[in-house]
């Protein structure tokens, strides 16, 4: 009986435990709580992305962010819908199929956000050049769309200097065939067009 009683005070010290780490998760200050409020002017200079693209055949995707307003942005980030399209095909766990893969993201950049990438803050007059390696892997034509954040939690927004949202997009035509490539006598690929 001893050692049933024994084996029974361990398992509640046990479940006390597990019940008071458990407990403390999602407690405590707000995400959001140090991030300032309020709107914040930037610019969009560059967004390029090619209009024709090909199967398989790597292109970039570039926007650059300058912050036009007096305050530093807490954490400037870019977020681009599209690289992905909805399928219809029923019985699907996930019904995103993937138009672009993204060979490489911007450096430094990842968050917890679903298409959301972040570079830290932002000075005064600095600017900071977000590109992404995309390979499409779907033919067709797509727009792909982004929009432009002072920070990630929302009480820190951006805006362009007439007040509009900074936001853009692009339209896209990937062709079914890829691009014809061969070996030159120097041992680099040559790519028809």
């Amino acid at each position: 009986m001893r050692g049933d009683r024994a084996i029974g005070l361990a398992a509640l010290a046990i479940v006390a435990a597990t019940t008071l780490a458990v407990g403390g998760c999602g407690g405590g200050t707000r995400q959001d709580a140090k991030e300032p409020s309020g709107r914040f002017t930037v610019e969009v200079p560059t967004h390029r992305f090619p209009a024709k693209q090909r199967l398989a055949e790597r292109v970039d995707l570039t926007i650059a962010v300058r912050n036009a307003d007096t305050r530093a942005l807490p954490n400037v980030a870019v977020t681009v819908d599209s690289f992905d399209k909805a399928s219809t095909q029923v019985g699907l766990a996930d019904p995103a199929r993937a138009v672009w893969l993204v060979d490489a993201p911007p450096r430094n950049s990842q968050s917890a956000y679903t298409n959301t990438w972040s570079l830290g803050s932002l000075a005064p007059g600095q600017t900071r050049m977000f590109r992404w390696g995309l390979t499409p892997v779907q033919p067709g034509t797509y727009v792909v769309k982004y929009r432009v954040a002072a920070a990630l939690n929302g009480k820190a927004q951006a805006q362009l200097a007439g007040g509009d949202a900074p936001e853009g997009s692009f339209t896209v035509r990937i062709t079914p065939r890829p691009s014809q490539a061969t070996v030159g006598e120097d041992g680099k690929v040559v790519r028809s067009p």
